[in-house]
């Protein structure tokens, strides 16, 4: 039986609070602790990142099944989990969770509480780099929920996205919730607004290429189909 929707947006608002905080707030160390080495920041900004949503999802997934990301929202209504009336709530609560985390992380360091950040991200291969981060995002969680194997999500979605760091040039933001954090903190993790358009329609443009690899991949017979399973975050930052 699903929590009461008040639970399950105090658990997305929680989480994806926790989220921009471990986000932004793993950067901002890192680029303290290693001063001039960037290869080191990143690596030390995806693993505080990936453990930490491994931890943030295994907490709030049973109450509102951990999304943190309206990209996940999305989908997971598109195949019957989520009700399409309760997205738009989801995604609110994701976006001030972020916000508020971002907020959270600038105080945590001593930072000015909101810092508009001047990091400009928007080229070309940044926005391929979002599709692909976010389809890859998409495949991971809900392949494991359509095929009967959601409980492994929580380590798949934080291994996945300790990867993603690396192997994409935008480092994987694949969340327009927390896309739209990340604007509050003019730090190591932050984007300029200019190049939030680029990122959220990219992070959108996934959601067009995901859904159909998934249905493709996994398809579920109508006799057995049943709504899905709670489906974690991810992520992504």
């Amino acid at each position: 039986m699903p929590r009461p929707l008040p639970h399950r947006l105090l658990a997305e608002y929680l989480g994806s609070l926790l989220l921009a905080a471990l986000v932004i707030g793993s950067g901002i160390a890192a680029q303290r602790l290693s001063p001039g080495d960037v290869g080191l920041q990143l690596l030390e900004n995806a693993a505080a990142t990936a453990v930490g949503l491994y931890a943030i999802i295994l907490v709030f997934g049973p109450v509102s099944g951990g999304h943190f990301n309206p990209v996940v929202s999305v989908v997971d209504a598109v195949f019957r989990g989520l009700p399409w009336r309760d997205v738009p709530s989801y995604a609110l609560a994701q976006v001030l969770g972020c916000v508020s985390g971002a907020v959270l992380a600038n105080v945590m360091f001593d930072a000015a509480p909101v810092g508009i950040s001047t990091t400009e991200r928007a080229t070309a291969a940044h926005g391929v780099s979002e599709v692909v981060a976010t389809t890859g995002l998409l495949l991971v969680i809900f392949s494991l929920v359509r095929s009967g194997r959601a409980a492994l999500a929580p380590a798949a979605v934080g291994a996945y996205v300790g990867a993603a760091y690396f192997f994409t040039s935008s480092t994987s933001f694949a969340n327009p919730a927390l896309t739209a954090g990340r604007v509050f903190s003019d730090t190591f993790a932050g984007i300029a607004p200019s190049s939030v358009p680029v990122f959220v329609l990219a992070q959108v443009v996934a959601i067009a290429v995901a859904v159909p690899l998934l249905r493709a991949l996994h398809p579920l017979q109508p006799t057995t189909e049943a709504p899905a399973a709670p489906v974690t975050e991810g992520q992504v930052r």
